[in-house]
This record gives structure tokens, C-alpha cells and sequence, in this order.
């Protein structure tokens, strides 16, 4: 006796497609949310690499600030909410030391960074100042960062951290009670509820 081999029922492949159905889904589901993942680590990772490398260049430029033997009793460096200016010696390759005016400035969620003329000449260094704090200068800024929501800034001076603008010395004031050695910059990227922060001293000290 021959014996017919017994195929499936209609019932039987739908519900087989059925599973098939509900596996796509839920492994499209799951692949998904790894791309997505992927994608927001590589974004956090640009981010913080971008950060280290603003944090980076702003130390270089509080390590070289300039001190009294160049500027005289001149303000050096202004640190405010969003504002950072200071004034950064130049070294250069058999030539005398000279000073530029550094300007860091968060705009519209961009940390820009706008440097001068090297000089010698302390009128010019005066107008240049000037022009720096009055965001007057009309220098090309550099764009370090985008994404950031606010700025922060706190002094080291007199054995604690204080949050004000850094008076410059005056005639009768001891200097290194006016002079901060350290600076703070706290920085609140986007859509990250914990700031990033870091600390520098000032003039190499």
C-alpha cells in the first residue's frame, strides 16, 4: 500500500508565518535599538573629544599668562559667566616675548576663540584689551565646541574658589592678594545633565 506524504494545512503555515512575522519584528526591533545606541555613543564620544580638546587649548593658554614683568599693573585675565579673557605670552623662535589678548566666548551654544596680534607695545596691548572686553574686535573667531548650554568660571585666589570677575592690582594693593592662581571652567553640554568641568593654573605656577 502506497502512503501519500501529508503536506501542510492552510492553518498550519499561517501560523507559521505568524511566528516568522512576530521574530522579524522583534529582531528588527532589537537591531534598531543598537543602531541607535551606536549612534548616540559615537555622538557622546565626539562630543567629550571635543570638549578635551577646547579644555586643552584653554590651558595652554592660562599656563602662559602673562605676568607683571610684561604687562605691568595691566588686568590679564577677566573670568565671567560665558566670558573668558585673558592676556597669554607669545614665545617665538629667536625673538623677544610678546603678549596677545585671548577672548573665549559662548554664543548662541558655541564656544568661540579669538586671538590677537603678538605685540610688544603696550598702548597697542591696551587697545587691543579694549577691544577684547568690549567684543568690539572684529577678528575671525575659531568655533571649539557647539552644544553647550553654559559656562561657568570660578578663581582661585585667596585659599578659595570664588565666582567673580578678577580685579586687576592697583597702586597700595599687594598683588598676590589680588592675583588668582587657579581657574575652574565648568562647562553644561546639551541634553547632559552633568557638567564638565576642569582646573588649570595660571601663569605655569
Amino acid at each position: 500500500m502506497i502512503r501519500r506524504a501529508r503536506g501542510f494545512t492552510l492553518v498550519e503555515l499561517l501560523v507559521a508565518i505568524s511566528i516568522l512575522g512576530m521574530v522579524a519584528v522583534l529582531g528588527w526591533r532589537g537591531l534598531d535599538g543598537i543602531v541607535r545606541a551606536r549612534a548616540g555613543l559615537t555622538e557622546q564620544m565626539e562630543v567629550t573629544r571635543g570638549m578635551q580638546l577646547a579644555f586643552a587649548q584653554m590651558q595652554s593658554d592660562c599656563e602662559h599668562l602673562a605676568g607683571t614683568d610684561l604687562v605691568g599693573s595691566r588686568p590679564t585675565l577677566v573670568a565671567e559667566e560665558g566670558r573668558l579673557t585673558l592676556v597669554r605670552t607669545v614665545f617665538l623662535e629667536n625673538t623677544a616675548s610678546r603678549v596677545q589678548v585671548i577672548a573665549y566666548r559662548l554664543v548662541d551654544g558655541v564656544l568661540l576663540r579669538r586671538e590677537s596680534n603678538a605685540t610688544r607695545d603696550l598702548t597697542q596691548l591696551d587697545l587691543l584689551w579694549k577691544a577684547a572686553t568690549s567684543d568690539t574686535d572684529t577678528t575671525a573667531p575659531v568655533a571649539l565646541q557647539s552644544g553647550i548650554a553654559a559656562m561657568q568660571m570660578l578663581v582661585w585666589q585667596n585659599g578659595a574658589w570664588r565666582q567673580s570677575v578678577v580685579t586687576p592690582p592697583t597702586t597700595g594693593v599687594t598683588i598676590p592678594a589680588l592675583v588668582p592662581l587657579g581657574l575652574q571652567v565648568a562647562m553644561q553640554v546639551q541634553n547632559v545633565e552633568a557638567p564638565m568641568s576642569k582646573s588649570f593654573l595660571l601663569g605655569g605656577l
